[in-house]
């Protein structure tokens, strides 16, 4: 892993870390199109750093909240969903789900710095 993957890798948990306190779920697509509209990546490392990035800390996050009433919500939900009640399914799931959205706003952000600078 190279240091500028490393360096949007910290941008990208740091800046999620600090708007979602402010701002609603979407934060994290801030993070990630902020992270690489101003740390420039090459290839797949443009979606993938983010992605890790926000799966790290949405997973890490739905676990703390959790496991502090012992997954009752996250089983119900688990239950809910075809899960087969498993809250750490749902945790995966959710870590999913936000990393997708946070590559996915890292490629448009990548794509407007390509615009601007050409």
């Amino acid at each position: 892993m190279s240091k500028q993957n490393i360096i949007n890798f910290v941008v990208t948990l740091l800046l999620a870390l600090i708007l979602s306190q402010f701002l609603p779920w979407w934060s994290v697509m801030v993070a990630g199109f902020v992270s690489a509209l101003f740390f420039s990546l090459k290839k797949v490392a443009v979606f993938l750093v983010p992605f890790l990035a926000i799966l790290v800390f949405w997973s890490v996050y739905a676990f703390i909240i959790s496991s502090g009433n012992d997954f009752t919500l996250a089983k119900k939900i688990a239950v809910l969903l075809p899960l087969e009640g498993s809250p750490y399914l749902l945790i995966l799931i959710t870590g999913l789900v936000g990393g997708l959205a946070a590559g996915i706003a890292a490629l448009l952000g990548k794509q407007c710095s390509v615009l601007v600078k050409g």
